[in-house]
């Protein structure tokens, strides 16, 4: 079986600008399987945001904003004491996971939306567990930001987020987004970072004709 592993977090700008390409992958590739494994961008941090750090990531923000044409505004990024932790939206992804496998995706993307262009905190329980509750429900799967937050806040689904970054890094992984091809349990990189949807065709067909 092939699965294309994606390994990113949801927090993350290139992330977000790379969204667009791998949706487009998939369309072409109706019948490829893919995996959402959290990689872990700033998890866990305690530290507010200071003046320096918030310029980087600006910059960051326009130069994706730059390349793919999304939408951006700053508002997550100019709260006052907002604290850069991705573990927390990290975890809602691996809860649609949980809860409904098919919605992982859409979960990491609703995330994305509400971070960059909506200018949404979703370092918080409440706000996730909202747009968690939204997600499923759209996806046929009935769900309240309650029974969401619930899960979210599990011992398991904690444990099982770390795992996804303990993941990451046994693969060596230390950059986003990154996607993989697995096929019959052999990892093949096809890329890590930002690439065209076109190129990321190309670097597959090279791995699939790659003499064993």
């Amino acid at each position: 079986m092939t699965t294309l592993i994606y390994i990113a977090d949801p927090m993350c700008s290139w992330c977000y600008g790379f969204g667009p390409e791998l949706s487009a992958l998939m369309q072409g590739l109706p019948e490829l399987q893919v995996e959402v494994v959290v990689g872990g961008l700033r998890p866990y941090n305690t530290q507010q945001m200071d003046e320096e750090l918030k310029t980087t990531l600006l910059s960051h923000w326009h130069k994706v904003a730059e390349k793919t044409g999304l939408p951006f505004v700053d508002d997550a990024l100019t709260r006052e004491g907002f604290i850069y932790n991705t573990e927390p939206a990290c975890r809602a992804v691996v809860t649609a996971r949980k809860l409904a496998p098919s919605s992982t995706l859409a979960m990491f993307q609703a995330i994305q939306h509400a971070f960059y262009a909506s200018g949404m905190d979703v370092t918080r329980i409440d706000v996730l567990s909202e747009i968690g509750a939204s997600v499923l429900t759209k996806m046929g799967v009935p769900t309240d930001a309650a029974a969401f937050e619930a899960v979210l806040t599990s011992e398991e689904t904690i444990m099982a987020t770390h795992d996804d970054f303990a993941l990451t890094q046994k693969w060596g992984i230390n950059g986003f987004p990154t996607l993989v091809l697995e096929r019959d349990g052999k990892l093949d990189l096809v890329t890590s970072g930002y690439v065209e949807m076109p190129l990321l065709v190309e670097h597959m067909q090279a791995i699939i004709d790659k003499p064993v």
